[in-house]
């Protein structure tokens, strides 16, 4: 007969508390004999109730929710169906780990067998004074301690259960400590491989990123910003915000920006690739509240001309060579993703020039509180103004971006607690032509060397 696998309460020996009542489960095959008392001497206000059990299958039964500490004598009689199982289990042991040699002696195969129908409860191991290899091998195996049963009295074996139950508390305390560590550490590997890389090989333009979550000790929130170039030379930029900022969608604004890319690569562009996104949005959300706004840019191949589209997002800054930086048009926006079924987003010509420096943000750059009374946001003229200080210093690229969100902290008077992210392309003629002058020309009268060919695959 199969011993029967009790239901275990959530913790039981983590659980234990101290000064509070311990009770104890003894497995040996003369329970009348070493513990003829119901009760153990108490120590600091601490009572010790003692339960026996004849057998492993015995013990099923009585291993319940109270129990809080397991004494189990190795020598058990090799008799009963319990103890044969057990066997089999060492056994089985034996087998799936290649060592089919020998099995292990009784006393251990016993003890896994109790260890394996009892995770969470302390367990003692009770052997004879001669056997202390086989009591060694016990606490290697799994059990908090042993004892020797000639030396055994009331007081030493209260004090014993009291460190078994601690010792196991401490165990799984340690052990939850190492699955959550080794789970931070997955899940930042996850959310970090998440983040976007930009595919600009080719282009001129020079890109920087700017990324921080709201969210505490997460590297992923709901804001997802992109850039890509496709074969004709166009580079097309898009940045977004999910409302919220739990996982939930910090996942969404992963499969939208995703999405995105890959329609992007395929051709779609526009109002064309807004209303195919908002459909991935609506598939994906978890509630019709959930909407996201989305601000898309695709950079004609020789940079002077843009191409803008606004689904609920503020518009991108751009300073241009000799002049303030400020905001581009964003009269003709669309609404957010997710509001309306039918929705447009009209498709802006903007005028870029020779250079120039295009920054696009997410909404938690500019919604930080400033003033002595922090009743004021930062807003978007704010922002211009701050950057336009920052440009003044000779500041730009990454540099330029880390600055604007340390500054926007420092107003706030503290971190963020939304979702900040902001990227940045700029565009420098006199560098392109400069890199132009300084590429190798082929010698007159000689041919253009030849490109060479791939074998055939």
């Amino acid at each position: 007969m199969p011993v029967p696998e009790p239901q275990h309460r959530a913790v039981s020996a983590a659980d234990a508390t101290y000064g509070a009542d311990l009770t104890l489960l003894v497995i040996e095959a003369d329970p009348t004999g070493t513990f003829s008392a119901p009760e153990l001497p108490s120590a600091a206000g601490t009572r010790v109730r003692v339960r026996s059990a004849r057998n492993l299958t015995e013990a099923g039964r009585l291993l319940t929710d109270d129990v809080d500490c397991i004494l189990l004598d190795l020598a058990l009689p090799t008799g009963s169906e319990a103890r044969a199982e057990a066997r089999t289990d060492a056994r089985t042991d034996a087998r799936s780990d290649g060592d089919l040699t020998g099995v292990e002696p009784d006393g251990l195969a016993t003890l896994k067998h109790v260890l394996r129908i009892a995770p969470r409860h302390a367990v003692l191991a009770l052997t004879a004074e001669d056997d202390a290899e086989l009591a060694a091998e016990a606490v290697r195996v799994g059990a908090q301690d042993y004892l020797f049963r000639g030396e055994l009295d009331g007081r030493l074996l209260s004090r014993a259960i009291r460190y078994a139950v601690e010792r196991k508390r401490a165990d799984i305390a340690q052990h939850q400590l190492t699955e959550s560590r080794l789970r931070a550490q997955e899940n930042a590997r996850l959310e970090r491989g998440l983040l976007p890389t930009p595919l600009l090989q080719g282009s001129d333009l020079s890109f920087a990123s700017h990324y921080r979550p709201g969210r505490s000790r997460a590297l992923l929130g709901g804001d997802f910003y992109d850039t890509v170039r496709t074969p004709d030379g166009t580079v097309h930029a898009m940045i977004g915000d999910v409302c919220g900022h739990g996982p939930d969608e910090a996942a969404l604004g992963v499969e939208l920006r995703i999405a995105w890319r890959a329609l992007t690569l395929a051709g779609l562009c526009g109002d064309e690739l807004l209303s195919t996104l908002q459909q991935v949005l609506e598939h994906e959300r978890e509630s019709e509240e959930i909407f996201a706004t989305v601000c898309t840019v695709d950079i004609s191949s020789d940079g002077r001309r843009a191409g803008l589209c606004l689904a609920g997002h503020p518009a991108p800054l751009i300073a241009r060579q000799g002049r303030a930086a400020h905001l581009l048009p964003y009269e003709d926006g669309g609404p957010a993703l997710g509001l309306l079924p039918r929705a447009r987003w009209p498709r802006r010509q903007v005028e870029l020039g020779g250079s120039w420096s295009l920054m696009m943000y997410t909404d938690g750059l500019i919604e930080g509180r400033v003033g002595p009374t922090g009743t004021q946001r930062l807003g978007q003229d704010g922002m211009v103004a701050m950057i336009n200080r920052q440009l003044e210093q000779g500041l730009g690229g990454e540099e330029l971006l880390e600055a604007a969100v340390a500054q926007v902290q420092e107003l706030n008077g503290g971190e963020l607690t939304d979702d900040v992210a902001v990227l940045l392309l700029d565009r420098d003629e006199d560098v392109i032509r400069r890199r132009g002058r300084s590429l190798p020309r082929p010698r007159s009268g000689s041919a253009a060397p030849a490109i060479a060919q791939r074998p055939p695959l």
